[in-house]
């Protein structure tokens, strides 16, 4: 009989009983030391991240040969960046629930084979013809196929951590993006240079299969997990980790369906509105850096896109540090303070206010300054990035992937925003200089929105229906 088997038949554990139990364990024998398997599955879903993140970015990085060779002008390429935000809006409220009803393991297999056969697609557009239009749709399915990250691992998070560590654990998934841009820029810059701007889309997708070949086979259930020890699985249980939430809160979703009244709920919580807006807020500096900014380091700082593909690693690793620094510093205030809502709030409001800085590029005469400010941009906007932890404290236990779907679909309007906005204000005054203060604006904005309408921080409750 497996975990899933024992926990169905013999139903929750009594806490105080589980408790005394434990204690006398403890008594009659050595302590048995918990297992780290949470750490695995951690690792598996930031792998997951950082490829899609790469993913979306593929075209930033190949887009100035691609755009010289196939004569894509630089609205058309801010539409084209904008197509992967439509799909991924318009589909991430409907993949949460998705992933509510069938669980993270599957829907996260089939997003990861599907976009990943989208973006092999992507580098082979020259050989059909219809450039423009074909590319629209790959990027539009691409989006599609990556909306269930996001609500699946805000699941993953809220299934197999404690809320002691999930400050840690959503500040390392979050600190995916920018490992990606670390990682995957510098190596698609010298595919581009080296081979030619269809590798860059080639190459990735054959690794998505592979990772999505590797997350079949490492993924399990807390309760169903093969190796992991019960002195794990009840530390998760005791510091509110929803253990049994892939098994039971799915079959519970698969029973009543979608509820639009449910999700109508989300929007009656000052608290909840005022984090999607503050997501909206920062994703549109994390669209910025996906999309324009290794085109402004090859077009306003002189830098050739190989140089600009090792050049834009260096902000990403900035932000790196500062997404996984956060989450440290945010658990060890909730530890000291015992406020989640000043655990959460301050990092997010130091990193947020110097994200800000990104506007100072603007009066740096050195290419190299510039890096330096994007640098310390970036490490602030990971540092204030810790909205997926914020979800898995406050989203209500029955509609944790429906309202990470919410709460992506919000923050990533930005991404059909942001491109379209930036191609134009190029096309207008040549020049980024007005690209960067609309950036820089709106981590003020999210700060804002974060002291002004969020609040006190606590998990949403849904109202029972009459």
């Amino acid at each position: 009989m497996n975990n899933t088997e024992r926990y169905a038949l013999a139903g929750p554990p009594d806490p105080s009983a589980m408790t005394s139990a434990s204690a006398g364990r403890t008594a009659a024998s050595p302590a048995v030391a918990k297992t780290s398997y949470r750490f695995l599955i951690l690792a598996l879903i930031t792998i997951v991240l950082a490829l899609s993140t790469g993913d979306r970015a593929a075209l930033s990085v190949a887009g100035t040969d691609m755009g010289k060779e196939l004569g894509i002008s630089a609205v058309e390429m801010g539409y084209l960046f904008s197509a992967f935000s439509w799909a991924y809006v318009i589909f991430l409220i409907p993949s949460g629930w998705l992933t509510d009803w069938i669980g993270s393991k599957r829907s996260m297999m089939l997003a990861v084979v599907a976009w990943s056969c989208f973006t092999v697609m992507m580098g082979m557009v020259h050989f059909i013809g219809m450039i423009v239009p074909l590319l629209l749709a790959l990027r539009f399915f691409l989006g599609a196929a990556e909306s269930p990250v996001g609500p699946a691992s805000g699941r993953i998070i809220a299934a197999w951590f404690p809320a002691s560590e999930r400050g840690v654990a959503g500040a390392i998934f979050n600190s995916a993006q920018y490992l990606s841009l670390a990682l995957f820029t510098p190596i698609m810059g010298w595919l581009c240079y080296r081979f030619g701007w269809e590798y860059v889309f080639i190459i990735m997708g054959l690794i998505g299969l592979a990772i999505g070949a590797l997350w079949w086979k490492l993924y399990y259930l807390p309760i169903d997990h093969p190796k992991m020890n019960p002195e794990e699985l009840e530390y998760i249980r005791a510091g509110d980790g929803l253990v049994d939430l892939e098994g039971l809160k799915s079959k519970a979703a698969q029973s009543k369906g979608m509820k639009l009244g449910e999700i109508g709920q989300l929007f009656h919580s000052r608290m909840l509105v005022g984090i999607f807006i503050a997501q909206y807020c920062i994703t549109s500096i994390t669209w910025f850096f996906m999309t324009w900014f290794p085109i402004y380091l090859v077009k306003e700082r002189g830098f050739d896109i190989l140089q600009a593909g090792f050049v834009a690693a260096i902000p990403a690793l900035c932000g790196l540090v500062g997404g996984v620094s956060s989450g440290f510093i945010s658990d060890q205030l909730l530890k000291k303070t015992g406020s989640l809502s000043l655990a959460r709030k301050a990092p997010i409001t130091v990193g947020l206010l110097l994200s800000s800085s990104i506007v100072l590029c603007n009066y740096a005469d050195s290419a190299w300054l510039v890096v330096a400010l994007m640098s310390a941009a970036f490490f602030g906007k990971g540092f204030g990035s810790l909205g997926w932890t914020v979800v898995a404290d406050t989203a209500p236990k029955e509609l944790i992937g429906t309202t990470g779907g919410v709460f992506n679909a919000f923050g990533n309007t930005a991404g059909i925003v942001t491109p379209v906005v930036i191609g134009y204000i190029l096309q207008s005054t040549g020049s980024f200089e007005g690209a960067l203060i609309y950036v820089g604006a709106h981590g003020l904005l999210a700060v804002l929105s974060y002291w002004l309408i969020v609040g006190k921080i606590k998990r949403f409750e849904l109202k029972s229906a009459s």
